[in-house]
């Protein structure tokens, strides 16, 4: 797993924003500190250098993840060949 950033704010639809210093890629899975899923990436947007990146939360309550440190674990895709 990488780190992702600390969440900064939710936003109206309810998906959680957060400053990266990579891009990952939309559909993988998040975790939250206490290692559980959380959500998965919905959207990257942003300057290239240090993305923001928008997280479609999985849990119950998403304002409690505010300030707190957010991870990224990849998923195994099939490749043909």
């Amino acid at each position: 797993m990488k780190r992702i950033g600390k969440v900064i704010h939710i936003t109206r639809s309810g998906d959680l924003i957060l400053r990266s210093d990579f891009a990952p890629r939309i559909g993988d899975p998040v975790y939250g500190p206490d290692l559980k899923r959380g959500g998965i990436i919905a959207d990257i947007f942003g300057p290239v250098r240090a993305p923001y990146v928008a997280v479609r939360p999985l849990v119950d309550d998403p304002s409690r993840l505010v300030g707190r440190v957010l991870y990224v674990g990849r998923v195994r895709r099939w490749r043909r060949g």
